[in-house]
């Protein structure tokens, strides 16, 4: 999960650690979060809208794509840079795709 605080606040171990409390207590524990990575911003495009697609990609160490219609590209390498690192740093690195694997990817939505 991705959380970015309002200014004033700071990021921190306990932060994280009241937003998946409030999500047991609110959803349940089935809910909870494997990690929270609070970061400064979310990639949004020019009306706010945040980018999912760029996120998710971060997360499974992809290609962001095309990110020329956001409003604060910048932000991407930070988070890219913070969770990437902190997942390497668990051993948590992206396996290889078998080529059924990447052929099914790329044919998906071709029907």
């Amino acid at each position: 999960m991705y959380v970015s605080l309002k200014p004033g606040y700071a990021a921190s171990d306990e932060m994280a650690g009241k937003v998946i409390t409030a999500i047991e207590v609110e959803i349940g524990k089935i809910a909870r979060p494997k990690h929270v990575w609070v970061v400064p911003d979310m990639p949004k495009t020019r009306s706010g809208k945040i980018m999912r697609r760029v996120i998710a990609a971060v997360s499974n160490f992809t290609d962001i794509g095309d990110v020329t219609t956001l409003a604060n590209p910048e932000i991407v390498e930070g988070i890219r840079h913070q969770v990437q690192s902190e997942k390497v740093s668990r051993g948590e690195v992206p396996r290889e795709l078998t080529e059924a694997e990447y052929e099914e990817i790329k044919s998906f939505g071709a029907e």
